[in-house]
């Protein structure tokens, strides 16, 4: 395995975006945001062809620069997605990069008052301009959303919410069933913010930001979890309200407003059946060692959408021997299956 990039088959675009949904936005972030746009091998050949999109969506923590992050062993995504176009074996498509980014970390790409309109700045101004800017097939039977952890997340969400944008989705290792991937490490939490910011999360924010980040134990964890509670859980002026109190007991009427935006909880209700069973396309993956119990959350979300009545031929549903990490092998697997998906 060669430790250094490789030349592509296709082509991968470097761009920013200008988002109109992303000014002013709460926590200053930026409003230009890059996004990178790969075309298969043959799109400039055949002016006249037009392809199917996916839109792929980071994990938290993820912003679009660690695309190209290469570990020892591995090729990063882009090269592994040209992979799967460089034969005839898969339809080619166009492949877009998305960058949600926050403050905190990430989004869960939803219109939140804590974080911003990343729903609306991803369904409608990013599908918009790779519409108007490649030639895609703009329909949402040829349009597929993935993602991985919180992409995954984005994904299963995005799908339930805006069907007439996307037809198809996948999510690796996505959050969903909020009792078994966040509600166990709420009492550590808690623990931490007692033992070293007395019990006080704007003491944590202040000292996350006065020196270099994820460099203790629990940063990680810790912003998570506000960023987290900053998308589900915010009130109309941008108040930041956590599911749990400082002694690590629940809050029960903002652990309901978590519930709410549970993908799960969400598979299981009539107004999103209807988007279920209309999807062309349905990838749900995880580890059976993964350290967030998101196995359990994909096996519920896999029930949850077959008791929706989507076709079980248009559902994929797998468990691989792995944990939460290193899984970028699994990308290209659901982006060839997407692809042979919306081309039948």
């Amino acid at each position: 395995m060669l430790p250094w990039s490789a030349d592509l088959a296709g082509r991968l675009d470097h761009h920013v975006i200008d988002s109109h949904a992303l000014r002013g936005n709460p926590l200053g972030d930026p409003h230009e945001r890059p996004l990178w746009v790969y075309v298969p091998p043959g799109y400039d050949d055949d002016v006249a062809r037009r392809y199917p999109t996916v839109y792929v969506i980071q994990g938290y923590t993820g912003h679009i620069g660690m695309w190209a992050n290469r570990t020892a062993f591995r090729r990063p995504f882009p090269e592994l997605a040209d992979e799967v176009f460089a034969t005839d074996d898969v339809p080619p498509a166009i492949v877009v990069y998305v960058d949600a980014w926050t403050a905190y970390g990430g989004s869960q790409f939803l219109n939140s008052p804590g974080t911003g309109q990343y729903h609306t700045y991803l369904c409608d101004e990013v599908v918009t301009w790779v519409d108007a800017h490649y030639r895609t097939i703009p329909t949402r039977d040829m349009r597929a959303i993935t993602g991985k952890s919180s992409g995954g997340y984005g994904s299963m969400v995005t799908a339930m919410l805006r069907p007439e944008v996307f037809g198809a989705l996948a999510t690796h290792a996505g959050d969903a069933l909020f009792e078994t991937c966040y509600l166990p490490d709420f009492p550590s939490k808690a623990r931490t913010l007692r033992d070293l910011y007395g019990r006080s999360y704007d003491a944590f924010l202040a000292d996350f930001r006065s020196r270099t980040p994820l460099t203790r134990p629990d940063d990680e964890l810790l912003i998570e979890t506000y960023g987290y509670a900053a998308a589900y859980s915010a009130d109309d002026d941008g108040t930041v309200r956590l599911p749990f109190d400082t002694n690590g007991a629940l809050v029960p009427e903002v652990w309901e407003r978590w519930l709410a935006w549970d993908p799960v909880r969400m598979a299981r209700q009539n107004r999103y059946a209807d988007a279920l069973r209309s999807m062309r396309a349905i990838w749900i993956d995880a580890g059976n060692r993964d350290e967030f119990h998101l196995d359990l959350g994909a096996t519920a979300f896999h029930q949850a959408v077959l008791d929706a009545g989507a076709p079980k031929e248009r559902v994929h549903f797998e468990l691989f021997d792995a944990g939460h990490g290193l899984i970028e092998y699994r990308y290209p697997l659901a982006l060839g299956w997407l692809c042979r998906q919306l081309a039948s």
